[in-house]
């Protein structure tokens, strides 16, 4: 079963919204970063790597952002054009702001760390005139994700596109995307967080994620049944609910759940795992799939993306997606 709907005829399956940063990973593994002395320069963000997933997928993506007016920012821009995505909603910053740094350390595949670097990052500037309403009916869904809510302008640019995209009936999906250190407080991060979600049609995060939504609620149960229940009375058809090595479970308003578990792999790091898995499971939705395959695709690419030393650089493509499926060893939990 699948209950989401897309509108058939437009030009791009998918819009991502926000951020655009570099990824900094360390080619010397299983130390501190403190004893790293070289690392490989990759696009990152959340909703950049979703994208780019899409794209190596087959998907029609665009993107909504601001970079930087700099070298960080022309690599990013060419490295989305690259891989087939539209930029046409990708502005460029005249302020001064800089590309966001993510500095990773890998001590070992369970011990992994980001050190960011986002003051004055230009995609935390994006500005709602910069939001184009023709763009956003264009699509049939539109992604956005957390760090994009936590500071204006570019919060209220995302509002502004989830407007549009209601009023459109392009489908919405939120990939919540907690990085604390992005926001002042958890409160603040909950009120914002709890209005775009009552926009959205699919909602996908960490059991830990939707914790800290419902913590400003006085809520503290830990109760997935309930925290989709909460959702189904907005606009919500599906909210996905990750578990980490437990694997994830979906929800949908019909009152049905679906399990999905885990592909073995040789993992060598651990982040990048939620945005592919993200990227895939939306392909899977939008070519009409039901929602325990979708998963399960999900969960492939994400075994995929873990073994492998980049997360935008590593998603696979559609005929390595498959052939995974295939080959990898599948554990339902």
């Amino acid at each position: 079963m699948n209950p989401l709907h897309f509108e058939k005829d437009r030009p791009l399956d998918i819009i991502a919204v926000g951020r655009l940063c570099i990824d900094l990973n360390a080619n010397e593994t299983n130390r501190p970063m403190e004893e790293t002395s070289t690392f490989t320069k990759y696009v990152g963000g959340s909703p950049a790597n979703i994208a780019i997933g899409s794209a190596r997928l087959g998907q029609k993506t665009g993107f909504i952002g601001k970079v930087s007016d700099d070298q960080m920012g022309r690599f990013i821009t060419s490295y989305l054009e690259k891989n087939n995505i539209n930029t046409q909603g990708v502005r460029i910053d005249q302020t001064g702001a800089v590309t966001g740094l993510a500095f990773t350390e890998i001590k070992s595949p369970a011990e992994c760390s980001i050190l960011m670097y986002r003051d004055n990052a230009a995609d935390l500037k994006l500005h709602p005139s910069e939001i184009d309403e023709e763009y956003i009916k264009q699509s049939k869904s539109l992604l956005i994700s957390g760090t994009s809510l936590a500071k204006s302008p570019s919060r209220e640019a995302v509002f502004l596109a989830l407007e549009y995209a209601v009023k459109h009936k392009v489908t919405v999906f939120f990939d919540l995307d907690y990085r604390p250190y992005t926001w002042t407080d958890e409160a603040e991060t909950a009120v914002y967080y709890n209005l775009a979600a009552e926009k959205c049609d699919v909602i996908i995060g960490t059991r830990e994620e939707f914790d800290m939504m419902e913590k400003l609620l006085n809520i503290d149960n830990s109760d997935d049944h309930y925290t989709a229940s909460r959702w189904f009375s907005y606009r919500s058809e599906l909210v996905v609910i990750k578990h980490g090595g437990a694997g994830s479970i979906a929800y949908t308003k019909d009152g049905e759940s679906h399990r999905s578990g885990i592909f073995r792999t040789n993992v060598l790091k651990t982040f990048g795992a939620g945005d592919s898995y993200a990227s895939a499971f939306i392909y899977g939705l939008m070519n009409g799939k039901d929602i325990s395959e979708a998963m399960k695709m999900g969960s492939a690419s994400a075994s995929i993306v873990i073994s492998r030393h980049s997360c935008s650089d590593a998603m696979p493509t559609a005929a390595e997606l498959n052939n995974h499926l295939e080959t990898a060893i599948y554990e339902p939990v």
